[in-house]
This record gives structure tokens, C-alpha cells and sequence, in this order.
């Protein structure tokens, strides 16, 4: 199916949700229309102009907001100075329901795949009173044996692409070596294990039929650094 036509938000805003950190959000389509929530994915990628055009901006209400530490929230995850420990799934889900309350909305449905699937399978169990409908792509549940397959298992797919992976760290807790690498005080270092996560990340998804390449190793060098610092920690 063919998105809708691209569209500009008629509200946005950036959202106090305490420890420090402000949610960029931003409404779009029919101010008076089903209210729907996307719930980007990464963890880290922030929301793009592309998720805008995926309900008729005639009945619905869309909500796009920038989970803390990527995007256009701050403080931006790319700084080291930037206190990873009040990022988690409960924070998130927290920011979530203040961002309904803010934006007086009562029950939205909840839209995204990937992370944004396990947030929103989260949020559900939750705040089951506050969902109308759930849709799913590319779903995970982020469990221990999946997170196992995403960088392990699946590298019998891309035996080449997988040893570069795991040379960088020399480890076998590949996840946790990429996580320590990307709090090392200099910026180069982790610039470096950031190339090195996303070129993995840019395999995996090779295959897809709507991969694109490099659709991880051309983000801009913040958002780079913020994507996979949050999403090893």
C-alpha cells in the first residue's frame, strides 16, 4: 500500500517528564480524530517524517514522540554526560502516560514494531484501560533468546559480517562489550564501536524486502552515537 501524502504536525512540543529529561512529541492529521501513538523502534531510533503518513491524516489523531536520549528529546544520549541509568522500559512507559495526560487524549491506539513493540506490549499490560487497538510489525518481545538471535544466531546468515562484529570487541557478551565501548570518554572510540554496531545492524536487515542500505550507517554521527549507546544499554 502506498503511504499517504507527507504531512506537517499542527501541534508539537518538548515534555518535562522529570529526571532531567524533556520527550519531543508532535501531533498531526485531524485534531479531532482516533488517536493513534507511534512507538518508534531501536531502541534509539527517534520518530521519523515517514510514520506520519501511515494513518489517513482524516480520521485519525497521530502522535509521534522521540523516546529519551534520541531525536529531538533531551538531553541528547550522544553526550557521555548524559545519565543513561533513568533510561529504561519503566521510564519510557511513564513518559508515555504523561504524554497522553498532556495531551488530554483518553485512549489512543498504539502502533509500532521492532523495540516500539515490546514498549507497546509493555504499556499494554500496564495501562490496559488506556489502549483501543494494537497493531504489530516486526514484532519482538526483546526476550534474552531473541536478543541472542539478533547478535549471534543470525550471523550463520553473514558469517563474514558477523566475525568483523565480534573482532571489534574480541568478546563473546558482544552486547555488553559494545555497551562499555560506548561510554569511554573519548569520542573516537566510541564513533569507532558505533561503525562497527550499525555496519551488523545494516546486515541483518539487508535481506528484508524493504531494506534499504546503509539505512543505519547514514544517520548523522549523533544520532549514530545515541542510537547504539542506548540500544546496548
Amino acid at each position: 500500500m502506498e503511504p499517504y501524502p507527507p504531512i506537517e504536525p499542527f501541534e508539537h512540543g518538548l515534555l518535562d517528564v522529570g529526571d532531567g529529561n524533556r520527550v519531543y512529541w508532535e501531533t498531526c492529521g485531524n485534531t479531532h480524530g482516533k488517536p493513534a501513538v507511534v512507538v518508534h523502534g531501536g531502541p534509539g531510533s527517534g520518530c521519523g517524517t515517514g510514520s506520519r503518513r501511515y494513518f489517513d491524516p482524516e480520521l485519525y489523531r497521530v502522535v509521534l514522540f522521540d523516546q529519551r536520549g534520541c531525536g529531538r528529546s533531551t538531553p541528547h544520549a550522544s553526550n557521555p554526560a548524559t545519565d543513561m541509568s533513568v533510561n529504561t522500559t519503566e521510564h519510557l512507559l511513564s513518559d508515555m502516560e504523561l504524554l497522553r495526560e498532556h495531551l488530554g487524549i483518553k485512549r489512543w491506539l498504539l502502533y509500532g514494531g521492532s523495540w516500539g513493540s515490546t514498549l507497546i506490549l509493555a504499556y499494554a499490560e500496564r495501562h490496559p484501560e488506556r489502549v483501543s487497538e494494537i497493531v504489530l510489525l516486526g514484532a519482538t518481545t526483546s526476550r534474552r533468546s531473541e536478543l541472542d538471535w539478533l547478535y549471534r544466531g543470525v550471523g550463520r546468515f553473514f558469517p563474514d559480517q558477523w566475525e568483523r562484529f565480534r573482532a571489534f570487541v574480541d568478546d563473546d557478551n558482544l552486547v555488553a562489550a559494545y555497551a562499555h565501548l560506548m561510554e569511554h570518554p573519548d569520542r573516537d572510540v566510541r564513533a569507532r564501536a558505533a561503525t562497527e554496531w550499525l555496519a551488523w545492524e545494516d546486515a541483518v536487515i539487508s535481506l528484508e524486502p524493504n531494506g534499504q542500505p546503509n539505512a543505519y550507517s547514514d544517520k548523522l554521527p549523533d544520532a549514530q552515537l545515541a542510537f547504539v549507546r542506548i540500544c546496548t544499554h
